[in-house]
């Protein structure tokens, strides 16, 4: 699995994460080495992501999976659908390879690579029919928010890779950044909230809670989903 391809933009651009080697155990290292030539996709220049699954079907681009818990158990829910999971993290992704081969999904490819690049580059317009961002860095120190991958930069080109009727669904623990997602969604023409009262949304059954969010829960921890559809 080789390292990740040099651009012109990496010098300039704000990064919304930070790149973390982290502990990857044995298991995850060896499903990096013999998984990942089944079900990872090397973004070489004009390679068109969305002819990389066995067959055509309606595609969701889900942008830092963490360790793939919960887009593995939507792929399964969902076998219709093809799914693309971005994450950056090495652990992250040898934990998704496996969970793909334990449960046979052939409607789920990764990328181990920068998002928004992936999207400027890869991802042609008007063919996503969703895209997920579960939980991103809130970098929540004040002087850090400008890292915050929600943007009016990002919702344009999110809105731009959505088809007709594609549906943004952003959920996260942190009420000033569901404040600053909604507010940037709302403002975006092209996009239309899908909350009855528009604000946030009830979490829809398709996201599976995680770990994290069941023990803030237990907490008194508020989590805010917003969905949004393009016009």
């Amino acid at each position: 699995m080789p390292e990740l391809l040099s651009n012109p933009l990496e010098k300039t651009r704000i990064r919304s994460f930070v790149r973390r080697q982290g502990r990857i155990t044995q298991a995850q290292q060896h499903a990096l080495e013999t998984l990942w030539p089944n079900y990872g996709i090397e973004t070489l220049p004009g390679i068109d992501l969305g002819t990389a699954f066995p067959r055509p079907a309606p595609l969701i681009l889900e942008i830092g999976f963490g360790n793939g818990e919960s887009l593995a158990q939507m792929a399964l829910a969902a076998p219709e659908k093809n799914f693309l999971g971005i994450e950056v993290h090495r652990p992250g992704v040898g934990h998704l390879l496996i969970r793909i081969e334990q449960l046979g999904l052939g409607n789920v490819r990764i990328c181990n690579a920068d998002a928004l690049e992936v999207m400027e580059q890869h991802i042609a317009e008007a063919s996503l029919s969703g895209l997920q961002l579960f939980f991103p860095d809130p970098w929540h120190k004040k002087r850090h928010n400008k890292r915050r991958l929600v943007n009016d930069k990002f919702v344009a080109l999110t809105a731009q890779k959505l088809m007709t009727g594609g549906v943004i669904h952003m959920a996260t623990d942190w009420e000033d950044y569901a404040r600053q997602m909604l507010d940037v969604l709302q403002a975006d023409s092209t996009l239309e909230n899908m909350a009855d009262n528009g604000g946030y949304s009830k979490r829809p059954d398709y996201r599976p809670l995680t770990k994290f969010e069941r023990r803030g829960q237990l907490r008194g921890h508020g989590v805010w989903d917003i969905l949004f559809k393009r016009l």
